[in-house]
């Protein structure tokens, strides 16, 4: 474009004054400003929550620790740093549209259903931008978006939003973090977005192991600087409580590129500062589809589960059992594809669970033979391209039964394995609520189950899978008269067949 387009949604229509938004039209006119705002614990401590959220397309976390980049180690010793990582083909390409979208709605792309950079068919109206989503439940709150590639501004981010700029392409980045900082500094904003480019741009010419690209990280970090200083330099900072974020879309590969399947490809990650966030954290469960609910959260917005979000706020985030055995995964033992130096995968279950082989096949590949717990990095590099990157819901430690992986070395028998949680106490209750995310992709003649098991009874099948399954699963048990302990068994079967994927059971 070869002009700034501002939208403000009290006039309907573009507009050209950089920054006379609602609260400022009314003083000029000698109107009271708008100041209603949600109660939280931040107001009611006196303090009022606001929310930066800065994201810098195409870059790599890895590199902007090689890069030396002063201001966002300064953040990530100040606060939360995640690693995440992104889906592929055929749920979404690892391209700027789908990232964007994820980053702003809080839902994975087959939901939003933005699947490249065309923009074919979002489905925008079922699931918002967080923005706009605060603009419905606090319409006073003051909303901003500023961005250098102009569908963020144009299409991903709605009307209702206050201000939204797709800057020239001409001034590119600087002319971004210019309006950015007068926003930042002179007006009164609540929740700000704002995307910078040239880190993609340098992937493209040159490659993400380039020096071009540690340069650009070190350019955008001095541009998150000045907006960082433009936040701290208020007036008004010490009665606010500013929770700053920092992500991606997408990586890039170390010739130059994205779109594709590989690791480097799929990785972004989450910066998180303030919004009493510990500093110098390091998270394992914090996944790009969080940023979005943290805002609104911070805000004092409450997340209503209808929305179907598919984020969580940080802050409420609870590790499962299966997260705490991280520090015993192990490296490759048979898979080739896995550099030696990657954790990991164990079969020793957490304490209460256990595993039971008793008809599991012989041979086979070691790391898949019967359940497992692993990782996103350690379970899609086995084999790319094979829809193991669409388990995009499960985080940090999940459990995983693969016939298809394990049938790549020889072997004798079926697979049939069956993972068994602890007992659960249910004495006095009508109903158990059963809950767990999941992932089952099915092919051939395989099976997965569920089974409740009542006092040390006959195992009872709740719930079958015939069909690929990605998503919160909730099963309501009733319980048999007089019952009162509870054991899952979740069985599956196969041969040279897929997988089925288990995270975060919860009982009760």
């Amino acid at each position: 474009m070869t002009d700034p387009q501002e939208y403000d949604v009290t006039a309907g229509m573009p507009r050209r004054s950089l920054f006379l938004g609602a609260a400022a039209a009314a003083l000029a006119a000698g109107l009271p400003a708008l100041a209603t705002r949600p109660a939280s614990a931040a107001t009611t401590a006196g303090r009022t929550p606001k929310v930066l959220v800065i994201g810098l397309d195409g870059a790599m976390l890895n590199r902007i620790k090689d890069a030396g980049a002063a201001n966002l180690n300064a953040l990530m010793a100040g606060g939360l740093t995640a690693a995440s990582s992104l889906y592929a083909a055929p749920m979404a390409g690892t391209s700027s549209g789908p990232g964007w979208s994820t980053i702003a709605t809080g839902v994975w792309p087959d939901k939003h259903n933005v699947r490249d950079n065309n923009f074919t068919a979002p489905a925008f109206a079922a699931y918002p931008d967080f923005l706009t989503r605060i603009e419905t439940a606090a319409p006073a709150l003051a909303t901003y978006v500023v961005a250098s590639w102009a569908p963020i501004a144009n299409t991903i981010y709605s009307s209702r939003v206050d201000t939204r700029v797709a800057t020239p392409d001409a001034e590119y980045d600087t002319g971004t973090t210019s309006r950015a900082v007068a926003r930042l500094r002179d007006g009164n904003p609540d929740a700000v977005f704002v995307q910078l480019d040239n880190v993609d741009h340098a992937g493209h010419a040159s490659g993400a192991a380039s020096q071009a690209y540690l340069d650009a990280i070190r350019g955008v970090d001095a541009q998150v600087g000045q907006l960082v200083a433009a936040v701290r330099g208020r007036a008004s900072y010490g009665q606010e409580d500013w929770l700053i974020m920092i992500t991606a879309d997408h990586g890039h590969t170390d010739t130059g590129g994205h779109g594709g399947s590989t690791w480097s490809e799929r990785q972004t990650f989450v910066i998180a500062n303030g919004g009493g966030l510990p500093a110098g954290s390091v998270r394992h469960d914090v996944r790009m589809v969080d940023l979005a609910p943290t805002a609104i959260a911070h805000l004092g917005i409450a997340i209503d589960p209808a929305w179907n979000l598919d984020g969580s706020p940080i802050g409420g985030l609870v590790p499962d059992a299966f997260d705490a055995l991280r520090p015993q995964l192990t490296g490759p033992v048979d898979e080739t594809g896995i550099a030696a130096g990657t954790v990991g995968f164990t079969h020793t279950p957490p304490s209460g669970w256990s595993i039971d082989n008793s008809a599991m096949g012989t041979g086979g590949v070691t790391e898949w033979r019967g359940w497992a717990f692993t990782t996103d990095e350690f379970w899609t590099k086995t084999q790319r391209d094979q829809y193991r990157e669409l388990n995009v819901r499960s985080r940090n430690v999940f459990a995983v039964a693969d016939s298809d992986e394990w049938a790549d070395k020889t072997f004798k028998g079926t697979y049939d394995s069956t993972l068994v949680s602890p007992e659960y106490p249910v004495a006095g209750l009508g109903t158990v609520p059963v809950s767990f995310t999941t992932y089952y992709q099915q092919e051939g003649s395989q099976t997965a189950q569920v089974l409740a098991v009542w006092d040390g009874g006959t195992p009872v099948v709740v719930k079958s899978y015939g069909a690929e399954t990605n998503g919160r699963q909730v099963l309501a048990l009733a319980v048999p008269p007089g019952a009162s302990r509870l054991r899952l068994r979740f069985r599956y079967t196969g041969s040279n067949n897929w997988y089925w994927v288990l995270d975060d059971v919860r009982v009760g």
